[in-house]
């Protein structure tokens, strides 16, 4: 596996641009909060090392994974924001429960972005266990929030540049 042990929210290859201009939105999940929380704090501490103002990033909670395309909707409808950022985990189970709500998540989440031409982030873990979770939730592979933070920079500042 390509992330055994590596940090995947390593960015020492790559110049990030100034959030400073742009306004973000974080949608973030209830469910599995032990994950979400520390995805979150990823994504904020990120945005604000590059620039970002506290007053430019709105962050809303859902109850669950499968509510971050509403909220991203309801975001993107109500607001003047430069992009979206999703959060959340879905930790495999017993059932095809986890089948549908990963794919449910993934396609919502990529028609609010193309509904509104508007960056929508997927951030949201889909992992075998809580372990896996938490590794990429600030463990041994980086933060996946601070990953889906430095997206949504650099695609606020693409669709801002490309006209």
């Amino acid at each position: 596996m390509a992330s055994r042990n590596k940090s995947l929210s390593d960015f020492s290859h790559m110049e990030v641009v100034s959030a400073t201009s742009y306004r973000f939105g974080i949608v973030v999940s209830q469910w599995n909060s032990e994950v979400t929380g520390r995805l979150l704090a990823g994504a904020y501490d990120s945005l604000q090392k590059h620039g970002a103002q506290e007053e430019h990033i709105t962050v809303v909670q859902v109850p669950g994974s499968y509510e971050l395309t509403s909220g991203a909707d309801i975001l993107l409808r109500n607001s003047q924001l430069d992009a979206i950022i999703c959060l959340g985990c879905v930790i495999q189970g017993e059932t095809k429960h986890f089948d549908y709500i990963c794919s449910a998540v993934a396609h919502g989440i990529t028609h609010v972005a193309l509904k509104y031409n508007k960056p929508v982030i997927f951030g949201v873990l889909t992992t075998d266990n809580l372990q896996q979770a938490m590794d990429r939730a600030g463990g041994k592979h980086g933060n996946k929030g601070e990953e889906a933070a430095v997206t949504a920079i650099q695609m606020a500042a693409l669709s801002a540049n490309v006209k």
